[in-house]
């Protein structure tokens, strides 16, 4: 499992430069105009991990398949967007079709490339596509509640449950406050997801700055940081001219470049990570002679359920796990020495995988 991010923002903030880079290709059209990506352009990129390559390595593997994670380009919003302004209604449905939101902020200075609002201000630029998404989100909460009441005054359970989750997010909107804000038990937070609501995504601020700024920075991006830091959101930095240049580089040159402008890992590496910690994600692994592959789960994920995401037959049939921590695969030459050091582990059903587990599943057919 993988998820899905949708890069959303302002026109001519970068978006598209951004998810050029992060696909490695130049199917979203970049240019300096308003509306310049007409439809959502899709993308999958390699979660890019180390730890893979070791394990590969120890083992033999001849193949190396990365989980990977898919980026959706989502049109520039505008003020407006809520009642269809600019290209408004369509890309706000895109958005819910996402698991969270990249929000790029631009916070660079470039007489070249126009502002929408004629000024540069990341902050402002945040509250107004919040603002967008909080007054679509409200339009369609009053509607579905009005949609709902002839089935709650009958009785309808189901009807009556969301009723109650509906006015828990319209409070929240009416309040000025996005939905993600409401306090949701773990009983109903698979009927809150089904709500689509759109500012119940988590959000990641991705500060585009100039070039000279990727390491470190500027005034502008640590106006977001304070900003994200308020609201219990992640930010990151990252130059998107930079990342476009990186992406078209081979390895090693890439390693040259990013060394040369100071910076420890390319931008796509660090975008990659604050998107696992803000869907509290993480990955396993299956090692052997064919080929070591990685696996996207949730943390708290149960041994079945990890296993359900190789195939359904491995959940509905789980007899028990095979389990080696990474530290002890890779400090242990691989599987034999684990085994011999008595390392590997059996694990049933209640077991709750790790970060790094390396992983052989049992089941019945």
């Amino acid at each position: 499992m993988g998820f899905k991010m949708g890069i959303v923002g302002l026109p001519n903030v970068g978006k598209s430069t951004l998810f050029n880079a992060l696909t490695k290709t130049a199917a979203a059209q970049a240019a300096n105009f308003p509306f310049c990506t007409i439809e959502p352009n899709v993308g999958e990129v390699a979660v890019p991990d180390a730890r893979l390559d070791k394990l590969a390595e120890i083992a033999g593997s001849k193949q190396i398949i990365p989980t990977r994670m898919t980026f959706v380009d989502i049109a520039g919003l505008v003020k407006g967007a809520s009642k269809g302004e600019g290209l408004g209604n369509q890309f706000l449905a895109n958005i819910r079709e996402c698991d969270a939101i990249a929000h790029v902020l631009r916070c660079f200075e470039d007489d070249d490339i126009t502002h929408v609002e004629g000024r540069v201000d990341p902050v402002q630029d945040a509250e107004a596509i919040e603002t967008e998404l909080m007054l679509a989100d409200l339009e369609s909460v009053e509607r579905r509640l009005q949609n709902l009441s002839r089935k709650v005054r009958g009785g309808d359970k189901e009807a009556v449950e969301q009723e109650r989750l509906l006015k828990a997010a319209q409070a929240a909107l009416e309040e000025g406050r996005p939905a993600r804000t409401v306090q949701v038990s773990d009983e109903d937070r698979k009927s809150w997801r089904m709500l689509q609501l759109l500012t119940a995504k988590l959000v990641l601020y991705v500060c585009n700055v100039e070039e000279a700024s990727a390491a470190s920075g500027n005034s502008q991006s640590a106006r977001v940081a304070e900003m994200a830091a308020a609201q219990g959101n992640a930010h990151v930095v990252i130059s998107a001219r930079i990342e476009e240049e990186i992406s078209q580089l081979e390895p090693e040159e890439a390693a040259m470049f990013l060394e040369e402008m100071g910076l420890e890992e390319a931008g796509l590496d660090r975008l990659i990570r604050a998107g696992y910690a803000l869907l509290h994600l993480q990955t396993y692994f299956t090692v052997g002679p064919k080929e070591a592959r990685a696996w996207t789960i949730r943390e708290g994920t149960a041994a079945p359920a990890a296993a359900g995401v190789i195939h359904g037959d491995f959940e509905r049939g789980f007899i028990r796990a095979e389990t080696i921590a990474y530290d002890d695969f890779v400090g242990l030459g691989g599987e034999g020495g684990a085994k011999e050091a008595g390392k590997m582990r059996t694990e049933g059903k209640t077991y709750v995988v790790k970060d790094g587990d390396v992983m052989h599943f049992l089941f019945n057919t």
